[in-house]
């Protein structure tokens, strides 16, 4: 420990901020883990879906308030505006204040006409006002923390946020009769807390509300990647929207904890991708193709893997999340989990493109692959409800990362006058494995001992190629 310790005192502060992110993002993903079963029992199944759909439609409409100003927008603007940048953090609270404002305005017209638009009671679409309000000013805040490399307070209150909410949102739903409707407070009373502080800080230091120089610019960044932004979340999110449409509450909660599941394998591809895409950098940039082409089937391969993994503990992660009653549920992991695969391989196959500034393709294919997911949801989950969804996204996923490989082709035959340094045959039998396997496992969910054996063998396997895999990882660590 007094080693490790050293260590870490001997890191540069730019380095300790990234080691402390990615702890503080691990942290809250976990709490987020550990407290789904805990609210799966205490609130009905119907009481859980209508939280889901909350958070769904918080996501989509949170693009509209804030404009998603605090993404890559934010970035350009704390560069540009190095010498006033508390006067830019101020005056964007203003203007995404302005922007809600005027959205409530618009509801308020005619409540109950939105209210039945969305599926909520006006008691949630009040919460999430108060939510869509203030939740921008501690985003901001944070970006600026990151951008200064003020990790401390940053992690201290997103951790602090990360344990209060679940905390007093068990205390509220256990002792309230309208359980939903506490869950959801529990989330804006602790939003509202940490977020309004930081909002009236922030005018102080800034002094600015208004301002149409920062406002003109951040308005001429964000607004032509709105339907990039708004396609890719409602691609994540209309199935949820559009079950509760179709079937019902109920269905979203078991559809819901389908896919909280299946961001278990979401952990392992993010630690993969933050590792692989530095590295992937500097092997283009050098001209380096060389252990390319195998790095990345190899990377594949543990994916599939772990979705394979997940497939076949469904029934077992199911009565843990969940229980006997979100049991229909196990039938929608196996698409989800092979829709992570394929996220994975189109965030991979994405690389070369942001490498060579060509990211044009990225709006369109996520526009086209949102209204498609819409399409296929009305068709099919009418026919076969909510356990459809699950095929959709996956088919979506599929078709995107189809779409990715055909344009990175271009861009890397355009730009780097090298070969194609990925292996489309073993990528595309893979993919099909994935599939097919995916589908097999639906037929297996009552044979536990065939499924056990086959996760043995899963293991057994990890322990042969761990040597591998730690040459793997530990080469993708290491700078050229």
């Amino acid at each position: 420990m007094h080693k490790l310790w050293k260590q870490y005192m001997g890191l540069s502060k730019q380095t300790k901020s990234v080691v402390w992110f990615i702890l503080c993002a691990i942290l809250q993903k976990a709490i987020s883990f550990i407290t789904v079963p805990i609210f799966t029992r205490l609130l009905s199944s119907e009481e859980y879906g209508v939280y889901s759909l909350y958070l769904a439609w918080l996501q989509i409409l949170t693009i509209f308030t804030s404009l998603y100003l605090y993404y890559g927008v934010s970035n350009n603007a704390l560069t540009k505006f190095e010498s006033d940048r508390d006067a830019y953090i101020s005056s964007m609270q203003g203007l995404t204040l302005s922007i809600t404002i005027f959205y409530f305005i618009i509801y308020i017209i005619a409540p109950s006409t939105w209210s039945e638009f969305f599926g909520l009671s006006p008691v949630f679409l009040f919460l999430m006002f108060a939510e869509l309000l203030v939740g921008p000013s501690l985003q901001f805040w944070a970006v600026k923390q990151r951008f200064e490399f003020r990790y401390r307070l940053l992690v201290v209150i997103t951790l602090a946020k990360s344990i209060i909410n679940p905390v007093l949102g068990i205390i509220l739903v256990y002792f309230a009769k309208e359980k939903d409707v506490a869950r959801v407070s529990s989330s804006v009373i602790v939003e509202v807390l940490f977020c309004v502080t930081i909002m009236i800080l922030q005018f102080i230091k800034g002094k600015k509300i208004i301002s149409s120089k920062y406002w003109k610019y951040a308005l001429g960044l964000a607004i032509p990647l709105l339907p990039h932004y708004l396609s890719s979340v409602v691609l994540n999110q209309a199935d949820r929207i559009m079950i509760g449409y179709m079937v019902g509450k109920s269905e979203v909660a078991f559809y819901s904890i389908a896919c909280n599941i299946g961001a278990l394998v979401q952990i392992v591809t993010t630690a993969i991708i933050n590792s692989f895409t530095p590295w992937i950098y500097q092997k283009i940039k050098v001209g380096d193709y060389s252990n390319i082409k195998s790095t990345i089937n190899f990377l594949c391969v543990i994916v599939a893997i772990v979705s394979f993994g997940l497939m076949l503990c469904s029934p077992e992660l199911v009565l843990i999340f969940g229980s006997h009653e979100y049991m229909s549920s196990v039938y929608v992991i196996p698409p989800v989990a092979a829709s992570v695969f394929f996220m994975f391989l189109y965030n991979v196959l994405a690389i070369p493109q942001f490498y060579f500034e060509q990211t044009r393709f990225l709006a369109i294919s996520s526009i086209v692959a949102a209204i498609m997911n819409i399409i296929l949801n009305f068709i099919f989950i009418k026919l076969y409800g909510f356990i459809a969804a699950g095929y959709t996204t996956l088919i979506c996923y599929l078709l995107y990362s189809f779409g990715h490989y055909l344009v990175t082709r271009i861009v890397i035959s355009k730009y780097s006058g090298c070969k194609f340094f990925y292996d489309k045959k073993f990528i595309a039998s893979l993919s099909m494995l994935v599939i097919i396997i995916g589908i097999v496992c639906n037929s297996l969910f009552e044979y536990w001992y065939i499924r056990y054996a086959i996760i043995l063998v899963i293991c057994i396997c990890g322990i042969i190629m761990r040597k591998q895999i730690i040459l793997v990882t530990m080469g993708l660590r290491k700078k050229d």
